[in-house]
């Protein structure tokens, strides 16, 4: 049995119009790859210091699924949305 995947990324939009091209854009490679959120914006707080102001767990059946969502043709279109409206912090993980 293969462990999760899972993106987490931590992102300060900067262009919320823009980004929301790519929440738009990205549900075509997730409905594919079967993504679930585990956390998608929301309320956080920073106890220690500044990590964007939107905040993302993303779950893949397997690690390897999740690797295979990010360099899918449908979500390299997405994420010019997201590269051109935000920036910060992103990794693909394998679970416990």
């Amino acid at each position: 049995m293969s462990k999760k995947g899972y993106w987490m990324a931590m992102i300060d939009v900067r262009d919320p119009e823009l980004y929301k091209r790519y929440i738009e854009a990205n549900a075509a490679a997730f409905a594919k790859y079967g993504a679930k959120f585990a956390v998608r914006a929301g309320r956080h707080e920073n106890p220690e210091r500044p990590t964007g102001n939107r905040h993302v767990l993303v779950e893949f059946e397997s690690f390897d699924k999740a690797v295979e969502c990010y360099h899918s043709p449908e979500y390299q279109h997405a994420s010019q949305f997201r590269l051109a409206a935000s920036s910060g912090h992103f990794v693909i993980v394998e679970g416990a």
